[in-house]
């Protein structure tokens, strides 16, 4: 796998994957986390595309220790649950993942890719906008490798991306990727959503999706909630690293529908904090912060307390010390 050159570390955030794909084009989809793993949650959000399912890896099963493996059971002709799909339904969307940074942004677009043509059980398809139009008629019949090098150099793609990298002067991705590869903890985003009437598993470091066998679109819930207890419970008890999100339907969509007002104003200043939060996401207020502080200093200063003032910090400091 490439490095993450050009491809940034982004947030598991409802609001940061909303914006994400608003800025890629696509009408009327968010992201919801799910604070309880059942399946009257996803429900309850109805129509439901898919779930994004964030995870750390476990290094003593056969996946993979970090995230420059190319696939997670190598050694393995089968993954740890459900089945390889070889020759999987031809219009299924399906990208090796060929970089770092970018597993995130691959299963998003491994649920919005999958549900843009209206069927009898998806009566609302996902509109994709001109961008994702445009790349998935270029990529259509390339096989999961090529996919995954095109999406790794769509500049669109890693543009929207990259709008939601955390800003900071201090921070190498380079550097942090390699203490991640050298024992720290790894975490990998994929994808489960309904297609063909199956439930898929899309993890670009799969070699394949994986098949968790027949699944109407109505049964999903129940169906990637069994899978996900599975997947969770071969971890140690009291792991709690796992992040859910469903991919749905805009919920001012259906506020609108059904005149729902206060659900529709709800929903309104959820959009407004997350805007103002993906702001905040962007600056990089070290700055500012450096300013202020030699505003309070020169005021000490001035007033001749600077030096108590260090003295004071200094005893507070080991104070902290002996306590710990």
């Amino acid at each position: 796998m490439a490095d993450g050159g050009g491809w940034s570390t982004i947030e598991s955030d409802a609001g940061v994957f909303t914006s994400l794909i608003e800025n890629l084009g696509v009408k009327d989809v968010q992201f919801e986390e799910l604070l309880s793993l059942d399946a009257d949650s996803i429900r309850s959000l109805s129509p439901v595309y898919g779930v994004i399912f964030l995870f750390k890896w476990l290094r003593e099963s056969t996946q993979p220790t970090t995230t420059t493996t190319t696939t997670s059971s190598s050694s393995s002709s089968t993954p740890l649950s459900g089945a390889y799909d070889t020759t999987p339904p031809p219009t299924l969307f399906f990208a090796n993942q060929t970089i770092q940074n970018a597993c995130g942004t691959q299963a998003i677009l491994s649920v919005i890719l999958n549900n843009d043509t209206p069927t009898p059980t998806n009566p609302a398809p996902i509109p994709l906008g001109p961008a994702l139009t445009s790349f998935k008629d270029f990529t259509s019949g390339f096989p999961p490798d090529l996919l995954g090098e095109a999406l790794s150099n769509s500049e669109p793609i890693r543009t929207a991306h990259n709008a939601f990298a955390r800003s900071s002067p201090f921070v190498d991705e380079t550097i942090r990727q390699n203490q991640d590869e050298e024992g720290g903890d790894v975490y990998h985003f994929i994808a489960y959503t309904p297609i063909n009437g199956k439930l898929y598993e899309l993890d670009g470091l799969q070699p394949h999706p994986i098949s968790h066998g027949e699944c109407a679109r109505e049964e999903f819930p129940e169906k990637v909630i069994e899978v996900l207890r599975e997947r969770i419970g071969r971890y140690p008890e009291g792991e709690t690293m796992f992040n859910l999100m469903a991919v749905v339907r805009d919920l001012r969509v259906g506020a609108r529908e059904i005149g729902d007002v206060e659900g529709l104003e709800r929903e309104e200043r959820k959009r407004r904090a997350w805007a103002w939060e993906n702001t905040l996401r962007r600056s990089n207020f070290v700055g500012f912060i450096g300013e202020v502080l030699k505003g309070v200093v020169g005021v000490k200063d001035r007033g001749g307390q600077f030096e108590e003032w260090v003295e004071r910090a200094k005893g507070e400091t080991q104070k902290n010390l002996r306590r710990r």
